[in-house]
């Protein structure tokens, strides 16, 4: 799909998702619509480059997946959940053996995708490399991207367990 159809698709989810929530002002707390509505722009404003951005999603310890990454412009409903490839540089919570501190900072990542999968034990499943070849910290508290972040029902239907997907 082209970026120009990547960028349609997701004004129309921005569309869309204003639409519904003007509806269900309700059950939401204050301020997550314009956090959200900023985070679409600042998404919208990145310049394209060789980069991607990154959300740390640290689940319980059996988890090996690292967190979430999509293109630079895209919406984080097009990103992927990765397991690092730490040979050439290591994550920020294992540099600091401090694992999982870093949960739900957004990065942005250089490197690439190996193009091999990676099997996770813990969660039983296969996910995309990433050759981490350097990270930068781009924010220690940014916009909600999973329901959980902004709707208490959301949360109280999430378990330790739950392999949550960006909005």
């Amino acid at each position: 799909m082209s970026n120009r159809a990547l960028r349609f698709l997701f004004a129309l989810d921005l569309f869309l998702a204003a639409f519904f929530l003007a509806g269900c002002e309700t059950t939401m707390p204050e301020g997550i619509q314009q956090s959200r509505a900023a985070a679409a722009q600042q998404i919208q404003a990145e310049a394209p480059g060789d980069y991607f951005i990154g959300r740390r999603y640290f689940k319980i310890p059996q988890y090996k997946f690292w967190g979430y990454v999509r293109r630079p412009g895209q919406p984080w409903s097009t990103s992927q959940l990765v397991v690092f490839n730490e040979k050439e540089k290591l994550a920020p919570d294992r540099e600091q053996l401090n694992f999982g501190f870093d949960n739900n900072y957004e990065y942005k990542l250089y490197g690439r995708f190996s193009g091999d999968k990676v099997y996770d034990a813990g969660s039983n499943g296969f996910y995309p490399e990433f050759v981490l070849k350097k990270i930068e910290l781009i924010s220690v508290s940014p916009a909600p991207i999973f329901k959980s972040q902004y709707s208490d029902r959301a949360r109280a239907a999430v378990s330790k367990l739950t392999i949550e997907k960006p909005e």
